[in-house]
């Protein structure tokens, strides 16, 4: 709020004249009616305060004889008034001369008594000496009243003020000190004032010498001196934190101005958001920043005392089908539960963590030797594999861990963390619900593995993928039935890597759907090209990886595509494996049906080798069951595979499936399928995987008679 003083503005300045005869009153305003004023008249003391109530008058001529009220009687009552009390007062008489009349009229407040007759000039004179005195006093009073609003204003601010407030002389005392600083040091004004400043300073440490301090020194040059983080000494001994700000006042008040806000609610602030910041929401566990945070000051104190540190990469095996069949409410419910059962099993100084998903770490300190931390492991497996509960669904779980020793494995926070993590992918690679500690030998694992997501990664950048047209041929006829599309991938010019190797690459890195959009769309082109060499009727296998069919966009991706080629849904056969229909049966039954809606065949891929209950497989809509390769590979030298591949024939010819045999390699082999009514054969018997050109020449139909014997390799 600024104050400043009146501007100066023409004002209307307004003579009352006071007399009971009329001639005087016609006299005065014609003498006085030339001058810079407005006259106004009126012929009796009660008029006259009448006007003093009804107008701004600025000066009285007063006639002193008048009947009833006398002029003394009616400065008697102006001076009473607060409205008048001090408005100038001019006695003019023309019968009271005498000197008691005078000092009378002094006595009631008037200001000159002038003598009838008198000089008109010197009259006039007098009248704009008291008019200016009255402007200047009106000014005065105007000031004085602002100024009481500004010192109230002033003091409301500051004692109000939420930020506390010193006044510092330029001896270092304090001169002054508002409520919120004295409440803030829980000490009252009076504590603080007469005090010296640098005694409430806690830190930083400052001189004990006030002139050496930086407060005065700033002061001395006219700059302000900011303290961002300090503490002051509250009363009861305690510390608060504070921001300090110092700026000099004007330099005839030989003064600063300090003024202190506290800080401890940002501290709190700031202390909560780092919590979250290195808190799993979920767990209350620490998350990945806070792991790593921990395990480097870990690193940082390590001492020399010949104590290790081993690191515990965990990952719960089985979460993904609990998530996505219960959902995540359960799923959530699940790794709240291992985190307390993490917490129960650790020492109070272990530190756990979860990195994301359902993937933990616990950090292991003080070990006397390496096998302790295998025997945490093998606790934490045994807590962790047990049967939970969850809405009234039993679910089992598992975990495999990965150990990673400090210094053996690694000297840094991101060393430690990829050779354990390196080691808990062995474990699951060995069958999980184990425990595996990290060896050179996983680094170069690791390292190949990497150089080959790398090779793979540039492989689908420059389309560098092939597709092989395996034949399958009606066992009797000798028919061509269609072609199944293997993926091939020849790896930097080191030769062809097996499927087995990189299909499960592409869907641990999720590069498994760019790779089959890409099949699916080189294959569908292709059986569309071939329509006037094979017909309408052939029909195109692709498999499919569990990923793929999980994935919600294939039947529109389908739909899509066979509007493209303009191909006939019963062309596109699909090969799913009996692991990826079983992870979950309901939506693998709706996946099921909307194929069968679009029209797309469905078969289910190496058949036998799976863990499929018969009671589901009735309740799939299949169109073909493939006979897995050992069976067929063994069948007439083991009666127990010859039954199986008798039972998978007669469960599909009882369920109205296509059953079609992989891996025949012999004309014997043949005639065995034939004989128990096996009706779809492929394997090198009739031909390998042949690229686009050799597919092309294949016969629509094959002379059993004069087929040479091909033997695998």
């Amino acid at each position: 709020m600024a104050w400043s003083q009146p501007q100066s503005k023409p004002r209307t300045r307004t003579l009352l004249v006071v007399d009971d005869r009329e001639a005087n009153l016609v006299a005065m305003e014609a003498l006085l009616g030339d001058g810079d004023w407005q006259v106004h008249t009126v012929n009796s003391g009660e008029a006259a305060l009448q006007a003093l109530l009804d107008l701004d008058v600025e000066l009285v001529l007063l006639d002193v004889q008048m009947p009833g009220m006398d002029g003394f009687e009616v400065a008697r009552l102006m001076r009473g008034s607060p409205h008048a009390r001090y408005t100038p007062i001019i006695f003019v008489s023309a019968i009271a001369h005498t000197r008691e009349s005078v000092l009378r009229g002094y006595a009631t407040g008037a200001v000159d008594f002038i003598l009838k007759p008198f000089d008109p000039q010197v009259l006039k004179h007098k009248i704009n000496t008291l008019l200016s005195h009255e402007h200047n006093r009106r000014d005065l009073q105007l000031l004085s009243q602002q100024l009481d609003s500004a010192r109230a204003f002033n003091a409301s601010v500051l004692n109000n003020a939420a930020e506390g407030i010193l006044v510092v002389g330029e001896d270092g005392f304090i001169n002054f000190a508002n409520p919120a600083i004295a409440k803030m040091l829980h000490a009252s004004v009076d504590d603080l004032q007469g005090t010296a400043l640098i005694k409430h300073l806690a830190s930083p440490q400052m001189p004990m010498a006030w002139r050496d301090t930086d407060f005065y020194q700033h002061w001395r040059s006219g700059n302000t001196y900011r303290l961002h983080e300090a503490q002051l000494f509250t009363a009861n001994g305690d510390t608060l934190p504070v921001a300090l700000s110092s700026s000099p006042l004007p330099r005839q008040q030989r003064s600063m101005v300090v003024i202190a806000l506290d800080m401890s609610v940002v501290r709190s602030l700031h202390v909560q958001l780092e919590t979250q910041a290195v808190t799993d929401s979920l767990t209350g566990l620490l998350n990945r920043r806070g792991f790593h945070q921990a395990l480097d000051s870990a690193l940082a104190r390590v001492d020399r005392n010949g104590k290790r540190m081993a690191i515990l990469y965990i990952d719960l095996d089985g979460f993904k089908r609990i998530n996505d069949s219960l959902g995540h409410d359960a799923g959530d419910e699940i790794l709240c539960r291992v985190a307390r059962v993490l917490e129960a099993c650790m020492r109070p100084y272990d530190i756990i963590a979860r990195m994301g998903g359902d993937e933990f770490t616990a950090l292991l300190d003080s070990l006397d030797h390496p096998e302790d931390a295998a025997r945490v492991a093998e606790k934490l497996i045994e807590l962790i594999s047990v049967r939970h509960t969850i809405d009234g669904t039993d679910v089992t779980l598992g975990a495999s861990i990965g150990i990673a020793n400090f210094p053996d494995c690694g000297q840094s926070v991101e060393e430690l963390l990829r050779s354990a993590d390196m080691a808990m992918y062995e474990a699951k690679r060995n069958g999980r619900q184990q425990y595996r500690f990290f060896s050179g030998e996983m680094n170069g694992r690791a390292h190949a593995r990497l150089m080959m997501e790398e090779n793979l990664r540039s492989t689908i950048e420059r389309n560098g993928f092939a597709l092989a047209y395996q034949p399958q041929v009606v066992l009797e006829t000798g028919e061509l039935r269609g072609f199944e599309a293997l993926l091939r991938w020849n790896y930097a010019g080191r030769g062809s890597v097996e499927p087995s190797v990189f299909i499960p690459l592409l869907e641990e890195t999720r590069l498994i759907d760019r790779v089959g959009e890409w099949a699916l769309r080189e294959g569908l082109a292709q059986c569309r090209d071939w329509r006037e060499r094979f017909g309408d009727k052939l029909v195109l296998s692709f498999n499919v990886s569990p990923v793929q069919f999980r994935r919600a966009g294939l039947i529109d991706e389908l739909r899509r595509l066979l509007d493209e080629y303009q191909l006939d849904p019963r062309q596109l056969e699909l090969e799913v494996t009996e692991g990826a229909l079983m992870e979950d049966l309901e939506q693998s039954c709706d996946k099921l049906r909307q194929l069968r809606e679009l029209g797309v065949r469905v078969a289910v891929d190496d058949f036998g080798t799976g863990y499929s209950s018969l009671a589901y497989l009735r309740h799939f809509d299949l169109d073909t069951l493939k006979i897995d390769r050992l069976f067929i590979a063994n069948m007439l030298d083991s009666p127990r595979d010859a039954a199986v591949v008798s039972t998978i024939i007669d469960l599909g010819r009882n369920l109205g499936l296509e059953v079609i045999a992989e891996g025949v390699e012999t004309l014997a082999q043949r005639e065995w399928l034939i004989d128990h009514d096996c009706h779809v054969m492929q394997g090198f018997l009739v031909a390998p995987g042949l690229a686009v050109e050799d597919a092309l020449e294949f016969p629509r139909t094959i002379d059993w008679l004069n087929l040479e014997y091909r033997p695998a390799g």
